[in-house]
Order: C-alpha cells, then sequence, then structure tokens
C-alpha cells in the first residue's frame, strides 16, 4: 500500500511539472494520462493486485489521483487550449478585448414603412392589421369586384387549393372591410401588409409586395380632406420641392377615383426612362369610398361619406432613395442593404 502512495505522489509531481504551453501539446497530455491507454487507465488497473484488506482505501486514492489529473488538465485548457489559438501558437490572452460583434440593421422597406406610419399617425391616422390569407368576400366581393373583374382570375390572384373561396390577399383593401364591418365610427385607419399578385418578377414588378392603405370614414367627408391628407404625406415624404397632380382614373370601390402623381425625383420632372420621359411618376391610387362598399358593411351611405388610398411601398422607397430594380429589396445581398443604415 505505501507503494503505491509513493508511487501517486512521484506521478503528482510528475504532472505538474509537465510542459503544456499550446493546443497541441495539451492534446499529447490529455492522451498521455487520460488517454484510454493513459496513465489514469492504467493506474486503476493495479486494483486487482491489491490485498483485499487494502482495496477500498486505494480505491479512494486512486479516485482522488484521477480527480486531480482531470482537474489539472481543465485548467490547462484555460490557459493553453482556448479557442482560436493555433497548434503551437502562445497561451490565450484573456486580457484582450473581446471581438466586436456586427450590428444588424432595418431593411429599406421597414424604414420607410415606419416613416409613412409616422406621418399619418400625425394626422389621426391608427394602424389596423389583418390576415394575409383572405377569403373572396373580403378581398373582392364587399370592395364591388364584379364577378367577371380580370382580379379573380387564376392568373392574377394566388389561390389555395384547399378551399377555392382562400386566396391570398391582393391588397390590404381586405383589412379596411373588416374594420368597417365593426361599425365603431368615425373610422381613420392606415393599413400596412404585405400582398401577392400573380405577376412576371422584373425590375418594376414582383409576386408579392407591401402596402400601405389608408381610410377615413365619418359625416361629411370631402374629396378636398382627401387631397389635403395626401398633398401633407406627399411633402414629408419628399419634401415641399417636389409637384404633385392627380389624375381622373377608375376603381370599383371608389367613386370619383384618382390616381396622383410626382415629379420624378430621379430627373427633376425633366424626363428619363423611369418616368418614361414624362417627368412625373404615379405613386398611388384614391377616391371616395364607393356607396354600395359602405352598405355591403352595414354603414349608412346616406349619413356617412369616406375616402380611401393606397400605394406599394416598395414604389415610395425607390423614388425616395432612387433604386431602380424593385428584385434588389428581396434578394438579401447584404452590400446593398447596408448603404441604408451605418452598420449591417
Amino acid at each position: 500500500m505505501q507503494q503505491l502512495i509513493d508511487q501517486i505522489n512521484k506521478y503528482r509531481q510528475e504532472i505538474q511539472s509537465e510542459p503544456v504551453s499550446n493546443a497541441a501539446e495539451l492534446e499529447q497530455f490529455r492522451i498521455k494520462y487520460l488517454g484510454s491507454k493513459g496513465l489514469v487507465k492504467t493506474i486503476m488497473g493495479e486494483m486487482k493486485h491489491i490485498a483485499p484488506e487494502n482495496r477500498k482505501d486505494a480505491g479512494q486514492l486512486l479516485n482522488d489521483f484521477k480527480l486531480f489529473v482531470e482537474t489539472h488538465f481543465e485548467e490547462l485548457k484555460l490557459t493553453a487550449g482556448g479557442p482560436g489559438l493555433s497548434q503551437s501558437g502562445p497561451a490565450y490572452d484573456t486580457g484582450l478585448p473581446g471581438l466586436p460583434l456586427p450590428l444588424g440593421g432595418r431593411h429599406p422597406i421597414s424604414i420607410v414603412r415606419n416613416r409613412m406610419i409616422s406621418i399619418f399617425q400625425r394626422l389621426g391616422f391608427s394602424v389596423a392589421e389583418g390576415p394575409e390569407i383572405e377569403d373572396d368576400w373580403h378581398n373582392f366581393t364587399a370592395l364591388n369586384l364584379p364577378e367577371d373583374h380580370p382580379a379573380r382570375d387564376m392568373q392574377d390572384t394566388f389561390y389555395i387549393s384547399k378551399n377555392p373561396d382562400w386566396l391570398l390577399r391582393t391588397h390590404s383593401s381586405s383589412v379596411q372591410i373588416r374594420e368597417m364591418e365593426k361599425r365603431e365610427l368615425p373610422l381613420r385607419i392606415i393599413c400596412p401588409g404585405r400582398v401577392y399578385r400573380n405577376e412576371t418578377i422584373s425590375a418594376r414588378a414582383h409576386c408579392f409586395f407591401h402596402q400601405v392603405e389608408g381610410l377615413y370614414i365619418a359625416e361629411d367627408v370631402s374629396f378636398a380632406d382627401l387631397k389635403q391628407t395626401l398633398y401633407f404625406f406627399v411633402k414629408e415624404m419628399f419634401g415641399n420641392d417636389v409637384n404633385v397632380r392627380f389624375r381622373p382614373s377608375y376603381f370599383p370601390f371608389t367613386e370619383p377615383s384618382a390616381e396622383m402623381d410626382i415629379s420624378c425625383l430621379i430627373c427633376g420632372g425633366n424626363g428619363c426612362s423611369v418616368c418614361k420621359r414624362t417627368g412625373w411618376v404615379e405613386i398611388l391610387g384614391c377616391g371616395m369610398v364607393h356607396p354600395q362598399v359602405l352598405e355591403n358593411c352595414g354603414i349608412d351611405s346616406n349619413r356617412y361619406t369616406g375616402f380611401a388610398f393606397g400605394m406599394g411601398i416598395e414604389r415610395i422607397t425607390m423614388l425616395k432613395y432612387q433604386v431602380k430594380d424593385l428584385r434588389l429589396f428581396s434578394e438579401n445581398d447584404l452590400r446593398f442593404l447596408k448603404q441604408f443604415n451605418q452598420e449591417v
């Protein structure tokens, strides 16, 4: 038994004086002492040669020795086996500053979306949201779209095969219908969100995009209220030097209807490929809410009137930052995205 004690003490001194200064030497230490054929395994095998009356004390001695070797190995790992060291490099310097973590940034679509929301909230509009999978009533019928309207065709809309009445919403106007059905008037909301249309992907179109639609319903709402609201938005978003014009148009859910153009920010209204040499770029559609839409939602069209508008966030973002290709917003290229943030 005394011989075993002397042997263990000798091994302890040897282990403590073992030179370990890098990851390669640390691995050699592990194999030599803690490996499947290492010293600890070998010493443990000596138990069978110890007299039965001494095995209890010997077992305690060997277990203490094993714990000593494992503890010493863990201590060596902190100084000689830290992450980032080469096989022959020096011990890890814990006094060095940590590696900086890159910070993410907001997507340009999110930046402009938040800006648009902020502008309309200053006019008293609140944010309303709804499901992206809609039914025919909220997406088409309640909005006064006839049965033969092209938007209902399979080649224009993504339908859900599980139920032919379900589809990916083609506009966020469906949220307006859901809010009008609550009949909590007056109603002043904007509806931001993603929408889907079956379109060929190009520099000016995508199978999905983002919209912000607005709705104001109360007594004595006029087209003048609509124009002043949109004038305010354009000036706040693009500055006072931008010109604005309204053109008559047609939408099934508004009457009268109009499209709103601003002077091209890329060419300054002189004419370029983006504005098709006209000097004007269309940014939204708008109009007074059709009486039938009000009646479909249980609102008395003889008492209440309202206006609605809708615009694509990608279109506003392209004009704001003078981006000429819509596809850049969904390619997740950090070289493009980091231009809109200080750190990405």
